[in-house]
């Protein structure tokens, strides 16, 4: 692991010469790359101090980081939750690290950006770390089912039947943290619950965290009635992708809400981006094709000065 993870550093820094020898590493070559190859293995050996095992995944994000200036405190060092498989659950990027922080400082949190840059992901393994400390009494997770046709007309076992598809990625998210076993125990007692956002209609959750998930496909009027929700000693975390918006004719109730609450005490808002990715590379490579490709559209469609 330790060659490879050698490699993929020098494949990146191909003004710089890395020797290592033993425990040493000399670097020479670019002046600006010695200086962020220091930085780097600097917080290399902060990491492996901890017994983290580094993946050459986790290396690429660190090297991004580096490139783009960004500071690496917190990253890969922070633990957010620990898997029953044993793996750690750490902030990858900077934007990440700094997701978790405002969830930790703030009652009420949206998380925008795209696909793959953990938003749901980290909220839930905050949240099951909050419920294990006895720092909230269950954890509700919830998302509009646009697909569905989600309206309060439905009857609940026609509801549940019709979302259950759309509420898959959520339980994904908690089998990745928690045995089933112990997951099912929680559904059972009521300490963690997934229901669309229509069963959240006048209810008060009262020492509960609650994740609304795919928030860019909620309404005004559903944004409004899911943020009223909140109780005492509760905290709310937002996600969702405003590219990514599935309500046809309406507005985003995530759109419109960045505008009606910013600069709200308690109130935070984190915004990630393709550097955020952590998924596949390629998903990364995938998310800027996109962005080129409707900026293209957006500049040939909007009328040019003659």
């Amino acid at each position: 692991q330790y060659n490879r993870n050698l490699r993929v550093i020098s494949s990146a820094f191909s003004g710089a010469r890395i020797v290592a020898r033993g425990d040493k590493v000399r670097i020479e070559g670019d002046e600006e790359q010695v200086a962020q190859l220091e930085k780097l293995f600097g917080k290399l050996l902060e990491v492996v101090k901890g017994d983290h095992v580094l993946t050459p995944e986790e290396v690429r994000y660190l090297i991004a980081q580096v490139r783009e200036g960004g500071s690496l405190e917190g990253l890969l060092t922070d633990v957010v939750q620990v898997t029953h498989w044993g793996e750690t659950i750490r902030p990858k990027t900077e934007g990440q690290r700094r997701y978790v922080e405002a969830i930790h400082q703030n009652d009420v949190v949206f998380a925008i950006g795209p696909a793959g840059t953990g938003k749901t992901y980290l909220a839930v393994a905050v949240a099951l770390g909050y419920l294990k400390r006895g720092q909230v009494k269950r954890i509700v997770l919830t998302r509009p089912a646009v697909e569905a046709g989600e309206e309060l007309g439905f009857l609940p076992g026609d509801i549940l039947q019709k979302v259950n598809p759309y509420l898959r990625p959520l339980y994904d998210a908690i089998y990745d943290m928690i045995p089933v076993s112990e997951f099912e125990k929680y559904m059972q007692t009521g300490r963690i619950e997934i229901a669309p956002l229509a069963f959240m209609r006048g209810r008060t959750l009262n020492h509960a965290f609650v994740i609304l998930d795919e928030a860019q496909n909620t309404t005004h009027t559903q944004m409004k009635m899911f943020l009223t929700r909140l109780g005492f000693d509760s905290k709310a975390v937002i996600t969702g992708d405003v590219t990514q918006v599935d309500l046809e004719g309406r507005v985003s109730g995530l759109q419109e809400v960045q505008g009606i609450l910013s600069g709200i005490p308690g109130i935070a808002f984190v915004y990630l981006n393709r550097r955020d990715v952590v998924r596949h590379p390629l998903v990364k490579a995938i998310i800027e094709a996109y962005e080129r490709n409707e900026k293209a559209k957006e500049e040939k469609a909007s009328p040019t000065d003659e």
